[in-house]
């Protein structure tokens, strides 16, 4: 009965997305309050069927009701609570519903906190939102429905992939998610702006923190997720450049750059043409990334189906969304008014380079990615693009980005001074080649690239804080710092610690590759091994009893200058529903980096292969995300920025189209 209830929720929710992606248009042309009120309360309505459906669903996983297909195909009874919850979007189905419920949440914070847009262009935009959810419902109620009844139900259910039951699943899908379905709103904006002419400095207001409650969540998810690879999958890395992890990051790239041409558009009416685009292109690229992992034309641990049929569906439906959108593009964006003038040396100059660059990156990724399986379809071989190509990109075309945000902050805008700039970012500028020369002359030229990136770490770093300086006039008049920081906006707190959140990044990065210390070996019980300055000896093995699985536990006391510093206890996992085995490592986290052991398989005479690490600052990576997002969030929670027009504003006059 629960899961008809959820059947017939997701319908009505259909039915609902149809009235408001059509009705409101109808009213706008006929200048019908009563027809454009449809938008608002459908997209409430909507979601509250959405909310229901997936509370059906996951109340399905919690009493093991196998009579359900999904969940007789991703659960099992002997699952801890917590990878029961987790499992409703540990597959494709639910993680289907769960885009859905996320869609209709955007909708539903539209017609709610939405209130100071004008109402003609609110119900545009609520309206396009509503299409979106409505090709997702249909998907789901035609390729993907969660709540098809099995007859006779089966005893048992065959379980989810243990690769995803980790406790990161209850937190990274659902954060990606947030990121990847919240730059639909940037997109029904711009599609909105198009039809209805609506690109001023006000629309970019609007849309910016929406993008930036976006780029918050995206940012946490492939965090989490580099993280869970790093821990989970037990080889010791945490980026692989898989297609499923590159369709994330496409989006982040493009997401990046949009944030900061809106910043050109509201401060100087300019680049609005190009800010509509990377709105449509940055949700276009979260749909192809639905349709890597869904379509069967990648094997990864991130892809959910193998099915033709959903392929062929999500296929159109990307045609449909990206063609059409990119079509009124090209039609409309041409009759755009040109924004404001600004000079070669400008902060807007500046943020145009940063977006040419993030976006040529995006590009480059992309073509990366699809190369494969292009040529794959085509029947012209097999190749493989992996880590030295994305790597190289990486280095050619970010290392101008970061030389780039040292300065950007400093330029004045529609006229910048250049030799100012630089001239307050000496400092920052010596220190680096100080640091890169020291580093590269005490390798003896063996690391030019690490003395290189800690260069770049240095610069970005070392002119975060004398952009800061600068801003309080720390050196001028020291007298009155704490009142001028006291001053300082949110939103420029909130700029500087996610650029300070890149070099922290950049740091991780550099000395993590570069002085990670492996060893690769068979060890017996009592056996010593020197890893950088640490002493593991291996104690020995022991049989692990789990509520779904059995393991071999490995165990290792670690020593530092003779001194016992930790024990580990690394798994290797073998799972009953599905039989599968997995790899734990065991971490043992330090200022100066990680301690990293891994059990692998019997090799005779009471010895086992293992491999252990010491990875330097590998925290890095993950410690300058989180600046990144509270950076994010700092910037979200200025008042300037919030949605809405600012008071005792008028509104700006329409573009007209």
């Amino acid at each position: 009965m629960i899961a008809e209830l959820g059947h017939f929720a997701t319908i009505l929710a259909l039915v609902m997305a149809a009235l408001a992606a059509t009705v409101p248009h109808i009213g706008i042309a006929k200048g019908d309050s009563r027809l454009m009120a449809v938008a608002d309360n459908a997209a409430i309505g909507q979601f509250l069927m959405a909310l229901i459906a997936f509370g059906a669903l996951m109340y399905s996983y919690l009493i093991s009701d196998f009579s359900v297909y999904a969940v007789a195909a991703n659960s099992h009874s002997a699952k801890p609570l917590l990878y029961k919850i987790a499992g409703v979007w540990g597959n494709h189905e639910g993680s289907l519903m769960l885009w859905v419920l996320m869609l209709s949440l955007f909708g539903a914070a539209l017609s709610t906190k939405g209130g100071k847009l004008p109402a003609r262009f609110r119900t545009r935009v609520i309206a396009i939102q509503s299409a979106l959810v409505f090709g997702f419902l249909l998907f789901t109620l035609f390729t993907s429905n969660p709540f098809l009844r099995l007859d006779p139900a089966p005893i048992e259910g065959n379980g989810l992939n243990p690769l995803l039951q980790d406790p990161g699943l209850m937190f990274h899908p659902p954060m990606l998610y947030l990121g990847y379905v919240g730059l639909s709103v940037a997109f029904s904006f711009a599609v909105a702006a198009l039809i209805e002419g609506e690109v001023t400095p006000l629309w970019a207001r609007w849309v910016r923190p929406w993008t930036l409650i976006a780029w918050v969540f995206l940012t946490g998810g492939i965090a989490l997720g580099s993280w869970w690879a790093y821990y989970e999958l037990g080889w010791g890395g945490w980026w692989f450049w898989d297609p499923a992890e590159n369709a994330s990051f496409m989006p982040w790239l493009v997401a990046t750059a949009l944030l900061h041409s809106a910043i050109v558009v509201e401060k100087r009416d300019a680049l609005k043409s190009w800010t509509i685009l990377l709105s449509i292109v940055a949700f276009s690229f979260s749909l192809l990334g639905t349709f890597l992992v869904r379509s069967g034309v990648i094997t990864s641990v991130h892809a959910f189906a193998n099915d033709p049929e959903r392929g062929v569906f999500i296929l159109a439906f990307l045609a449909l969304v990206i063609g059409g959108s990119l079509a009124l593009y090209a039609w409309r964006a041409p009759r755009l008014t040109p924004g404001g003038l600004f000079g070669m040396v400008s902060r807007e100059s500046a943020l145009v380079l940063n977006n040419v660059l993030l976006s040529t990156f995006a590009g480059v990724v992309l073509v990366g990615t699809l190369y494969p399986l292009v040529l794959e379809a085509a029947n012209a071989g097999q190749i493989s693009v992996g880590a030295p190509f994305f790597n190289y990109a990486a280095a050619v075309l970010m290392s101008p980005l970061i030389i780039a945000l040292g300065f950007g902050p400093l330029l004045a805008w529609k006229r910048g001074r250049l030799p100012k700039a630089a001239t307050t970012l000496l400092p920052a500028a010596l220190v680096a080649i100080v640091v890169a020369i020291a580093i590269y002359w005490q390798a003896a030229g063996g690391v030019i690239m690490t003395a290189f990136g800690l260069g770049l770490a240095v610069w970005l770093l070392g002119s975060v804080l004398l952009e800061v300086a600068d801003r309080t006039q720390l050196l001028k008049k020291p007298s009155g710092f704490v009142r001028r920081v006291r001053s300082l906006p949110r939103a420029t707190w909130g700029m500087t610690l996610a650029h300070a959140g890149v070099a922290v990044l950049l740091f991780g990065i550099t000395i993590s590759d570069t002085w990670t210390v492996e060893e690769l070996l068979v060890m017996q019980p009592g056996d010593e091994k020197q890893v950088g300055d640490y002493t593991f000896r291996f104690e020995g093995v022991a049989p692990v009893a789990g509520p779904n699985y059995t393991s071999v536990a490995g165990y290792f006391t670690v020593f530092e200058d003779g001194e016992e510093l930790t024990r580990l206890m690394p798994e290797d996992r073998l799972y009953t529903d599905p039989v599968m085995n997995t790899t734990e490592a065991a971490i043992y986290p330090l200022v100066s980096g990680d301690l990293y052991a891994v059990i692998g398989e019997a090799a005779g005479g009471g010895r086992w292969s293992v491999r252990l690490y010491f990875k330097p600052f590998v925290s890095g990576l993950w410690l300058g995300s989180i600046m990144m997002m509270i950076g994010g969030l700092l910037s979200l929670s200025d008042r300037r920025l919030r949605i809405g027009a600012p008071r005792k504003q008028a509104a700006a006059p329409r573009v007209e189209v």
